[in-house]
């Protein structure tokens, strides 16, 4: 999710479509499914929008038809609704009063109280994004800012926000904080929003600060202003220093590579094994098994070879494509693993396929040992705040213990890092992050009948 806003004097030297197209090529490990891009030029908001990645929708004569000085994008990973073109984002929808653009990174928890406000017939698509858009298009005097007022306030759930109208670009993030977003300034005036600092490194942005937790900014001519639509509740999702976040971004303070570094220090220390070698399955697992090694003295190799072309399998949306892809991103190296005791750093454990699969190459490879060392606690419980498991029955430590998970996947031992030494190599308070997945503690409580990714498809 990426937003930009430059002078409008700027905007033929900006070319906030390209500077937009970079951001979400930064972003592409969050969503693999669909890609878009909306632009104004002050008069009017164009968007374009197709399945695929970055580069699969957008081409440079694509680009130069987006022209304006201010852009919002996304690329989708689908937690509501289904994987299709009218659930791309960027939503848009016009009014007499003009057009509103908006992405939305997160998954709200009321979505059937929110589309109740909402006349039938008025939803063109099944997401959650979609009735924020639909609400958020009514405009007062003030513009979106004043159903901004009305609306967020009574939004549950998870909801980094960056939307627009012709001469405004707007960020807002839930009161929870639960995904990242920040704020950066250009080198000539500009201000960029983004999911992750790296987004910002890549067009060039400086980053100012984070979009605090109940806050909402609106980015013009007059420059950043602020407000404040809810006590800050601060809840940051600890999955993101686990997997979703790239390891060269920094959230709330703390380099996420260093975070992973060090967590694979402590995994070392509580779960120690005798080995040959240490590998990762790459990349997610490369940080913590750096820090496994580090701590072990256990020298470190590669083992695996990750096709590069290949996307992340976790957040794929079927179970099917998700078992093809394990096999086509990841080959053993034979002749560095054959006959040694191996330990294999991974980042978590979903569903058990992709660590089903790689004990059982590397053992065809001629492993002696493979012993599984896990970065995170086991993900024992579902997310409902924008990650795409919501049953526990999908959910391998939900319904097995270690040792049950360990003969499973067939290793011949397996570790996972504690809750607490987590949270520790985190460097925030406890009280202060959404543990849900590893502890079913959850901080925005979840009704029933909110639970489920195609529930508008039911509704309607």
């Amino acid at each position: 999710m990426f937003g930009v806003w430059v002078p409008a004097d700027q905007a033929p030297k900006a070319e906030v479509s390209k500077l937009t197209y970079y951001g979400l090529y930064a972003l592409q490990h969050r969503g693999q499914e669909s890609a878009g891009i909306a632009v104004s030029d002050g008069s009017r908001i164009v968007v374009f929008k197709d399945m695929g990645l970055v580069a699969q929708v957008f081409d440079e004569s694509v680009l130069n038809t987006l022209r304006g000085h201010i852009a919002v994008g996304h690329c989708r990973y689908s937690t509501t609704g289904s994987p299709t073109w009218e659930n791309a984002q960027p939503t848009f929808r016009s009014s007499d009063a003009g057009g509103l653009a908006l992405v939305h990174n997160g998954n709200l928890i009321n979505t059937p109280e929110l589309a109740a406000r909402l006349a039938p017939g008025v939803l063109t698509a099944t997401t959650d994004t979609e009735v924020l858009t639909a609400l958020l298009a009514t405009r007062g005097d003030d513009g979106p800012l004043a159903a901004a007022r009305e609306i967020l306030p009574v939004t549950r759930g998870a909801y980094s926000l960056v939307f627009m109208d012709e001469g405004t670009l707007y960020a807002a993030r839930d009161p929870e904080g639960v995904r990242p977003l920040v704020l950066g300034a250009l080198p000539d005036g500009g201000w960029v929003v983004a999911s992750e600092t790296a987004a910002l490194d890549i067009v060039g942005a400086r980053f100012v600060r984070e979009i605090e937790p109940g806050e909402m900014v609106a980015i013009d001519g007059d420059g950043v202003r602020s407000e404040r639509f809810a006590e800050a509740r601060p809840k940051g999702c600890l999955f993101e220093y686990v997997y979703l976040a790239r390891p060269d971004t920094t959230i709330a303070g703390r380099s996420v590579q260093a975070t992973r570094v060090e967590v694979g220090r402590r995994l070392a220390r509580e779960h120690p094994v005798e080995a040959d070698m240490v590998i990762p399955t790459p990349e997610s697992g490369t940080p913590a098994a750096i820090g496994y090694a580090e701590a072990s003295g256990i020298p470190y190799g590669q083992g695996l070879v990750k096709n590069s072309y290949v996307g992340r399998t976790f957040i794929q949306p079927s179970q099917t494509i998700r078992q093809l892809g394990i096999r086509l991103k990841l080959n053993p190296l034979r002749e560095a693993i054959e006959g040694k005791r191996l330990v294999v750093v991974d980042d978590s454990i979903v569903r058990g396929n992709t660590q089903r699969a790689i004990v059982s190459m590397l053992r065809d490879a001629g492993a002696a040992e493979v012993h599984v060392r896990i970065s995170s606690p086991p993900v024992a419980w579902p997310c409902f705040y924008g990650i795409d498991f919501a049953t526990r029955a999908e959910l391998i430590a939900g319904n097995l213990s270690v040792e049950e998970i360990r003969d499973s996947i067939g290793a011949d031992s397996l570790g996972y890092i504690s809750l607490d030494e987590l949270i520790s190599a985190s460097h925030i308070a406890k009280d202060n992050l959404c543990r849900a997945c590893f502890d079913g503690d959850y901080p925005i409580p979840v009704n029933d009948d909110a639970r489920g990714k195609h529930l508008l498809e039911v509704i309607r």
